[in-house]
Parts: C-alpha cells; structure tokens; sequence
C-alpha cells in the first residue's frame, strides 16, 4: 500500500492529535492523583490500565458532586 504525500501529513497531523491527547490525560490524572502517580509512571501505563484510573477519578468526582464536598 502507498500513500500519497497530503495522506501521510493527514496521518502524521492525527498521530500528534492523539499523542497531545493521550499527554494532555496523562497530566491530569497525575494532577487528581496529587502527586501519587508521577508523569514518568504514567507514561509506562497501559491502555487499559489508563482507562481503569479514569474511570476511578470520575466516580470519585460523581461522589464529590452529589455530596457536595469540597474538592481540591
């Protein structure tokens, strides 16, 4: 299979979307792990267990909402 030059900067362009996408998470889950989870650690997690540590965060956040505690 070959691609044409505007396909592989098309390619190129959604492979540093999803790598600024996959940082950006990174860094906001070390943020509501306050310091728990360093950057460095997260970068060696796993897809799976990525979406396992963000689905804790938002039912932590859920609990805080309906509760009405404060969070920082």
């Amino acid at each position: 299979m070959t691609l044409t030059d505007e396909e592989i900067s098309e390619f190129l362009d959604r492979l540093e979307k999803e790598s600024r996408a996959i940082k950006k998470n990174l860094l906001e889950m070390c943020w509501h792990m306050r310091g728990g989870l360093s950057y460095d650690d997260a970068m060696l997690l796993s897809y799976h267990e990525r979406e396992m540590i963000n689905d804790i965060i938002k039912d932590h956040m859920d609990v805080t909402k309906k509760t009405q505690l404060p969070f920082f």
